[in-house]
């Protein structure tokens, strides 16, 4: 735990690491080595890769998340 004044970051919980991973992995192995997701079209690899690093930062921000 980092603690700076008032503003302190956690570390986010095993799940939430490992979902915005698999996300992050998702995205890149869509937009460089051509991965084909049926559920999501390959131009949206840039939003699942901010949904990702989104969802990480929230868990860090937030405590027990």
């Amino acid at each position: 735990m980092f603690r700076r004044g008032t503003f302190v970051l956690t570390p986010p919980t095993f799940a939430v690491f490992a979902i915005s991973l698999i996300l992050a992995v998702m995205a890149l192995l869509m937009h460089y080595s051509g991965v084909s997701i049926p559920v999501i079209r390959s131009s949206h690899a840039f939003d699942l890769l901010a949904i990702g690093y989104g969802l990480l930062t929230i868990g860090v921000l937030f405590r027990r998340l």
